[in-house]
């Protein structure tokens, strides 16, 4: 997979730098995937949700989301928003 918007990724490890280990397994796995469709995607990462067009990623033990929209056709995943729990709990996904 492709993944898009990196910047995002790099913002939150330099603001948590707690989190940088996880997201950086995370960008490693998802670089080496071939995801066709979201079942794929829970193979890998067993605890991913769909929230309407976003797949939702537990990062750092659970302390962080990460929010991504996967086109699973041109193999690209783009990274909406990394943010802590608290902030993803407080954020309407729908």
């Amino acid at each position: 997979m492709q993944i898009v918007n990196r910047q995002a990724i790099m913002e939150a490890y330099e603001k948590h730098p707690e989190w940088k280990a996880s997201l950086t397994a995370w960008i490693k796995i998802t670089e080496g995937a071939s995801w066709r469709n979201f079942p794929e995607v829970r193979m890998t990462f067993n605890s991913a949700d769909r929230v309407g067009k976003h797949i939702i990623f537990n990062i750092a033990h659970n302390r962080a989301r990460l929010a991504a929209i996967i086109n699973y056709a041109d193999q690209r995943v783009t990274v909406a928003e990394v943010v802590s729990h608290a902030e993803y709990d407080r954020k309407d996904w729908e």
